[in-house]
């Protein structure tokens, strides 16, 4: 039998339908930059581009793209594990008004063969004063052991949970006429010999130096 919880989720996304729908297709969407502009040298780490499949773009629809890794020159001065790779997802929507919307990754990563050991929401402050606030997960394949943080960027908020963002969706879309949003990824692994807490701090440390970038890419 299904829960309460799972109902009223359904309810909600439904009537989130039914509102966009009944609004029509009048989106008031703010200009950005092309995700491709965002820098590609962050923190002393070069990136590389990761090309995304076209199944894979698919799936995820109608929007703006960036998967990258990031990752410290060999000659770094830095040790072996703050070397380590950082990988960063961003998918943009300027609209999910006509169907789009954006796949989670409490979805994708166990439909590509990771399970999630923790799962839990971090805080962190920028350099420009703002707090972030993001979901905080522990995966694994079976094989290594990743950090994740991820959270949706939305209209100047972080949002850290799923249900929230649908809420804020339809709140914005209908007070602002507005249901652009991202989401924004950052994987990065436990190395041997260090412990979670080293990786976390890993990718919180890469957070603070693209939220004060996002802006640029993401409206507020």
């Amino acid at each position: 039998m299904r829960s309460p919880r799972f109902w009223a989720i359904v309810l909600l996304m439904s009537f989130s339908a039914f509102v966009l729908h009944v609004r029509g297709d009048v989106d008031r969407i703010p200009y950005s930059r092309p995700l491709s502009e965002l820098p590609t040298s962050l923190d002393g780490r070069i990136s590389t581009e990761i090309p995304l499949n076209q199944e894979t773009l698919d799936i995820l629809g109608k929007g703006d793209f960036l998967y990258r890794m990031y990752q410290a020159p060999p000659d770094s001065p830095t040790n072996q594990t703050a070397r380590a790779p950082i990988s960063l997802f961003i998918g943009y929507f300027a609209t999910q008004r006509t169907g789009q919307s954006i796949h989670s990754p409490q979805n994708c990563l166990p439909g590509a063969g990771w399970s999630f050991l923790t799962s839990g929401q971090s805080e962190f402050t920028d350099r420009t004063g703002k707090t972030y606030r993001v979901g905080d997960y522990l995966i694994t394949d079976g094989k290594s052991t990743q950090q994740v943080l991820y959270w949706y960027q939305m209209h100047g908020r972080s949002i850290a949970n799923d249900y929230k963002a649908k809420i804020y969706t339809l709140a914005d879309s209908i007070e602002f006429g507005r249901t652009d949003a991202a989401l924004v990824r950052i994987i990065t692994a436990v190395e041997p010999g260090e412990g979670r807490e080293q990786a976390r701090d890993r990718a919180i440390e890469f957070a603070r130096q693209i939220t004060p970038l996002l802006p640029a890419y993401v409206p507020n």
